[in-house]
């Protein structure tokens, strides 16, 4: 019987986690993509996610960023309101706050070069606002993309001496 339990609790656990994909899948990827006349210069970095938030609601996520390589963060809600997510950038080590899109014009996009192999915590904030109609999710929650895009650092200066 304890199997079974365990069994049924896997079970609506999966069926929850894949309700949730389901209904915002690859958010990220459709409506995060930046208009780049640099076609193929940036690449889709695995780490990208996207979720389903009630307005309100403040989530993490943890990444690793690499030594010479040049980053591009695009977060993206589809609150009627608008597209303004808040978000902002730690040091997962230190807890120095690296970045926050209110400080700089409530951008949707940060673009940054990593100088060291570091983890860093993504802090994301859904905004209180109408969402679009659908019957598979509560009208009060709003799909979340967090595309990251990565590409190596261009070499800069004399690059023979």
């Amino acid at each position: 019987m304890k199997y079974f339990l365990i069994l049924v609790v896997s079970f609506l656990s999966a069926t929850s986690v894949f309700s949730q994909t389901s209904v915002c899948g690859n958010y990220h990827r459709k409506y995060c993509k930046m208009d780049d006349e640099e076609k193929g210069a940036w690449q889709y970095n695995a780490q990208s996610k996207s979720g389903l938030f009630n307005q309100g609601m403040v989530s993490k996520l943890r990444c690793v960023i690499y030594k010479n390589m040049d980053y591009r963060i695009s977060v993206c809600c589809e609150t009627i309101i608008g597209e303004k997510v808040n978000y902002k950038i730690f040091d997962s080590r230190t807890n120095e706050l690296l970045f926050d899109n209110k400080t700089a014009d409530d951008s949707q996009v940060f673009e940054f070069q990593s100088v060291s192999t570091r983890q860093l915590i993504i802090e994301v904030m859904v905004p209180q606002g109408a969402t679009e109609k659908d019957k598979h999710k509560a009208t009060n929650a709003a799909c979340v993309g967090l595309l990251i895009e990565h590409k190596i650092t261009d070499k800069q200066g004399f690059s023979n001496y």
